[in-house]
C-alpha cells in the first residue's frame, strides 16, 4: 500500500491565500515528482517532500527535471512557478496566476492606457517611497531624478553601517562571476524579489508587462513593483550578507536564504498583495470573483452560458 504524503486534493477555497504562504523556494540539479499533494524532490543528497499549497512561488534553476504529475500539482495549488537561470539571475517564463478572475488585470490596463491615470499610479508609487513629501506635482522626470538620489544615498548608508566598500553598481547579466561580492550580493538580492514580485503579480491575474514606471518589456511592471521594496529588503541584506561572507564563493545561495528570511520576518507578502490592489484601485478583499460575462457595445455584461438566438431587425426580417 502506497503510503500518502501530505492532506488530499484541496478545493480552490481550500487553498491558501497568496499573502499567507512561505515566500520562496529555489531548486536546481533535482528532479520534481508528486505525491499526493506534496512535491516530491530528488537530488543526489536524498528526497524531501515539500506542500505545494503552503509555498507562494518556485524558482526553478538550470538541471531540474519536472514530470508532468509535478506541473499538475503546482496548478492545482495555484503555486507561481518562475524558470530562471543558474544562481536565479534571470527568469525565462512563469506559470499560470492563481485568481480566475480578470477584475484586476483590467484595471491596470486602463489605468495604464491613460496618460493622466498612468502619471497618477506611478506618483502613488514614488509617494510609497517619499511619504513625507509631497510629489503630486513633480513630472516624471522630476521624479525619476528623486529616485536616483534617494537609491545612491541607500547604498551609501548601508556601505557605512555595514563597513562594505561601495563605489558604484555593476552587473554583467552574461559573467555573474565577473563581480565584486557585493554586486553578486545585489543581483542575487534583486533577482529573489522580482520572484516574489512576479508571483504575486502573476497570482493576483495582473499583468507583469504593463508597467507605469517602466515601459516596453514583459517584465516592466515587476520592475516597478520590486522598486517598492529594494531600499528596504534587497538592499540591506546584501549589505548584511557581504559583510559577514565577502569570501564565500557560494554569497548568491547566502543571499537568496537571507532575502527569504528577511520576506518572512518583513511579512512582505502580505504587503505586496495589499500594495498591488490599492495601486490599481480595487479593494482589498479576500477570496476572487468565479464568474464570467459576455461584453456588449450596448447592453453591458450579459450571462454566460446561455444559448441566444439570433435577433430580428425592425422590420421583422
Amino acid at each position: 500500500m502506497t503510503k500518502k504524503v501530505g492532506a488530499e486534493k484541496p478545493t480552490r477555497y481550500e487553498l491558501g491565500r497568496v499573502r499567507d504562504r512561505i515566500t520562496f523556494l529555489y531548486l536546481e540539479h533535482a528532479k520534481l515528482n508528486r505525491q499526493n499533494s506534496a512535491i516530491q524532490v530528488i537530488d543526489q543528497r536524498g528526497v524531501v517532500y515539500v506542500p505545494a499549497a503552503i509555498l507562494s512561488v518556485l524558482m526553478l534553476g538550470p538541471g531540474v527535471d519536472v514530470t508532468h504529475r509535478a506541473m499538475e500539482l503546482i496548478g492545482e495549488s495555484g503555486l507561481g512557478v518562475v524558470w530562471v537561470g543558474e544562481r536565479g539571475v534571470r527568469q525565462y517564463a512563469y506559470g499560470r496566476p492563481m485568481s480566475h478572475s480578470s477584475a484586476l488585470l483590467e484595471a491596470q490596463a486602463k489605468l495604464v492606457s491613460n496618460r493622466r491615470s498612468r502619471i497618477m499610479v506611478a506618483r502613488q508609487m514614488y509617494q510609497m517611497r517619499f511619504p513625507d513629501d509631497d510629489v503630486s506635482q513633480l513630472t516624471m522626470q522630476e521624479l525619476r531624478g528623486k529616485e536616483g538620489a534617494r537609491v545612491r544615498r541607500v547604498y551609501l548608508e548601508q556601505s557605512q553601517k555595514t563597513g562594505v566598500a561601495w563605489s558604484r553598481r555593476e552587473y554583467n547579466p552574461d559573467d555573474f562571476e565577473a563581480g565584486t561580492p557585493i554586486n553578486k550580493a545585489l543581483t542575487a538580492a534583486h533577482q529573489a524579489l522580482y520572484g516574489l514580485s512576479y508571483s504575486v503579480i502573476a497570482a493576483l491575474g495582473a499583468s507583469a508587462g504593463l508597467g507605469f514606471v517602466h515601459t516596453g518589456h514583459d517584465l516592466s511592471f515587476v520592475y516597478d513593483f520590486a522598486d517598492l521594496y529594494k531600499a528596504e529588503f534587497s538592499i540591506p541584506t546584501a549589505f548584511k550578507v557581504t559583510a559577514k561572507f565577502e569570501h564565500d564563493p557560494d554569497i548568491a545561495t547566502r543571499t537568496r536564504q537571507a532575502m527569504r528570511d528577511s520576506f518572512v520576518d518583513g511579512k512582505l507578502l502580505v504587503r505586496m498583495v495589499k500594495n498591488l490592489k490599492t495601486l490599481l484601485g480595487m479593494p482589498a478583499v479576500d477570496g476572487e470573483a468565479e464568474s464570467i460575462s459576455l461584453w456588449d457595445d450596448r447592453l453591458g455584461l450579459q450571462k454566460f452560458g446561455v444559448q441566444y438566438h439570433e435577433q430580428q431587425g425592425d422590420d421583422g426580417q
